[in-house]
Formats: structure tokens, C-alpha cells, sequence
């Protein structure tokens, strides 16, 4: 039987962001939004790609030297990015096992029982490779690693059912509640998205939800009590609710992969402080 992998583009040790305590966050390739702000554009497709900086390279002429196909194609050997003097080139995405996975995941035990902290799968979304996901949640709570999930929510409801006995904590993101607006900024409707989420409410797991806010796209005071309306009408509140100001961090890596992002403004601290006194 074969073996299952993943794969995945970074694993970030000692994240504060990604749930509680010190967590070591895995992010999946592949995604089936395409939100107009993605930060982490090189995590939609679940391919490895090659990342170039171009800002970053002297044209020393060293990734020619040693590429195998004098660079007439490019089948991701991985040589430019080892003898790049400037790292102006990367392979993103590797494939681990279940295995490899929880190896790295387990060097930082101690900082988790340390801090209350644990493992986060992430994306891209993590659960379009749900049979992964399972096998290394439940290979986490063997281990007494505490686990989160972080989706965007537009699955199956069946693969939620598969995770839950493996997962303590669900970090769900919420785009929009108008359906129209959210097809038009992330490609799908919300109807999937916010069913799961009722779902998810009701069987009373520890769920935070996250809304990226976004000027002139959901930053209205109607958009957030729409949502606060919605949480409200399930059977158990959120845990807790975090607005996310949108931030420029990785404009450069739509450059990398030879896309054109669109520019947003960050939302003032006025703002912010305005939309989160919706769910105070």
C-alpha cells in the first residue's frame, strides 16, 4: 500500500498567531479560493513552482551554469536554488510523509507543554488533502500534541467528520457574509462555508473565527453585524472572534510566480477598533 504525502510549502516554528500558546504551523499547498488579498499566493496551487525574485538577482549567470537542461525547461531539479549566491530562486513545495511531518513537529514539543501551545495545519487549505490531514491528527493526539486546523471552510462536511475526534481547536476564516461579493473576491459563494460553520457551532467544538478585513470589501459595520447575527442564530458562540487587518507582506511573491497582484490599503487603527467593538 502506498505510502500517503503531502504536500507543503513552509513549516513556521514558534508562531503566537496560529492558536494558543508557541505552535509550530504547517502550511499545505493548494487552495480552492482565490481571495483578491491572498498573502501566500504561492500556496494556491497544489504544483511545486518555481519562485523567482528578480530583485534579488545579479544575473551572475550561476543558475545556467548548473542547470541540467541549459535552461530551455525547467523540470524543478531544485540545482539554481542551491548554487544561487542570492537566493533569488526557490522551489516551493515539498512532499512528507506522515512521518516526516510529525518528526519535525516534535522537536518543538517542549515549547508546547511549555506554553499551552501545540501543532496548526494550515494552507492554502489544508483539508483539499484530508486523507493526510487525518492520518497526521491522529498521530498528533498519540503523541499528546495539542492540534488546530486552520480552513477557509469550502469542503465537504464529511471531512470535518473525519477530523474531529483529532482536533482540539478549529480556526475558521470568514471572507464575507454577502454571497455575491465573496464569489466575485474568492472565486466560490459562502453557502458550503457558512453551512459548515453552523455545523461545526452546533456539535460544540472549540472553534475561533477569523475575518481578514479588507477596505471596500468587507470593512462596513453591516458586513460584521450580519456575521455576528449569523454566530449568534447557532447553538454555541465562537470561542473568540479576531479581525485581521489586511497587510502588503506578500505583494512580492505574486512577482515570484509571475502574477500581478491587486493592491489593497490597510485599514486604520480607527477602523479596526470600530469593527471590533461589533463583537465586544
Amino acid at each position: 500500500m502506498k505510502a500517503i504525502t503531502a504536500t507543503v510549502f513552509d513549516i513556521a516554528r514558534n508562531s503566537y498567531v496560529d492558536g494558543p500558546g508557541i505552535r509550530t504551523t504547517v502550511f499545505f499547498k493548494g487552495c480552492n479560493l482565490r481571495c483578491a488579498w491572498c498573502h501566500n499566493p504561492e500556496s494556491q496551487n497544489k504544483a511545486k513552482e518555481m519562485l523567482f525574485y528578480k530583485n534579488k538577482c545579479t544575473g551572475c549567470g550561476k543558475c545556467a551554469d548548473v542547470c541540467p537542461n541549459h535552461q530551455t525547461t525547467c523540470d524543478l531539479c531544485g540545482q539554481c536554488a542551491v548554487y544561487c549566491p542570492t537566493d533569488a530562486r526557490e522551489i516551493c513545495g515539498k512532499d512528507y510523509s506522515s512521518d516526516g511531518i510529525l518528526n519535525e513537529i516534535l522537536k518543538d514539543k517542549a515549547f508546547y507543554e511549555a506554553s499551552g501551545g501545540g501543532v496548526t495545519f494550515s494552507g492554502g487549505e489544508c483539508m483539499l488533502q484530508i486523507d493526510f490531514l487525518e492520518e497526521i491528527l491522529k498521530a498528533c493526539k498519540e503523541n499528546g500534541i495539542h492540534t488546530a486546523v486552520d480552513t477557509a471552510g469550502h469542503v465537504p462536511f464529511e471531512s470535518f467528520e473525519r477530523i474531529l475526534p483529532y482536533t482540539d481547536l478549529f480556526l475558521y476564516d470568514v471572507k464575507s457574509f454577502d454571497s455575491e461579493k465573496h464569489k466575485i473576491h474568492t472565486g466560490v459563494d459562502n453557502r458550503i462555508i457558512l453551512e459548515n460553520l453552523k455545523a461545526l457551532l452546533d456539535s460544540g467544538k472549540r472553534l475561533w473565527v477569523r475575518i481578514p478585513i479588507i477596505p471596500t470589501i468587507n470593512d462596513s459595520a453591516v458586513e460584521m453585524e450580519n456575521i455576528k447575527r449569523f454566530l449568534l442564530s447557532a447553538a454555541n458562540a465562537p470561542e473568540k472572534v479576531e479581525l485581521l487587518p489586511y497587510h502588503a507582506l506578500g505583494e512580492h511573491k505574486y512577482n515570484a510566480i509571475g502574477k500581478t497582484p491587486r493592491s489593497f490599503t490597510t485599514p486604520s487603527e480607527e477602523k479596526m477598533a470600530e469593527l471590533r467593538r461589533i463583537f465586544s
